[in-house]
C-alpha cells in the first residue's frame, strides 16, 4: 500500500469525535481549489463531516462548507482528511464561529433523534 493511502487510512481511524449517521436529506454547499458543488451528508459531528462526492481532492486541500438546515446558517473551514474514491470525502473542521457550532450542535441533535435504523436486527451488514 502507498505511503499517502496509509496517511489516509491512519488519518480517519484517529477520529478524536464521534459522528452520527444521517439518515434524512441534509446537504452541504462546498467549495474546494476552485471546485464547488453540493452534497449529501452521509455523517457529521462536533469535529467533522463525510459529504458524498464524485470527485476526489488533495489531503488537507481547505474546504469552505455551508449547510443548508432548518436550524439556520451554518458555516464551517475544514480540510480533507479521509477520501474514499467515488464516494466522498471525510472532512475535519478547523474553523466555525459560535453562533454556527450552537446551531451545527442543533443539526447533530436533530439528525441523532430522527434516525431510524433501516434494517433492525441486521447486524453485520
Amino acid at each position: 500500500m502507498s505511503g499517502e493511502r496509509e496517511r489516509q487510512r491512519a488519518s480517519y481511524f484517529r477520529r478524536r469525535t464521534s459522528r452520527a449517521r444521517v439518515g434524512e436529506s441534509v446537504y452541504a454547499f462546498w467549495s474546494c481549489d476552485g471546485r464547488e458543488n453540493l452534497s449529501r451528508v452521509r455523517d457529521l459531528g462536533l469535529g467533522g463531516v463525510f459529504i458524498e462526492c464524485p470527485f476526489e481532492e488533495n489531503l488537507d486541500a481547505p474546504v469552505k462548507l455551508h449547510f443548508l438546515a432548518d436550524e439556520g446558517q451554518i458555516r464551517a473551514n475544514a480540510v480533507v482528511r479521509h477520501v474514499e474514491g467515488g464516494k466522498g470525502l471525510g472532512l475535519k473542521f478547523i474553523a466555525i464561529n459560535d453562533q454556527d457550532l450552537q446551531r451545527l450542535a442543533g443539526l447533530i441533535k436533530r439528525v441523532q433523534s430522527n434516525f431510524q435504523p433501516c434494517c433492525a436486527g441486521a447486524a453485520g451488514r
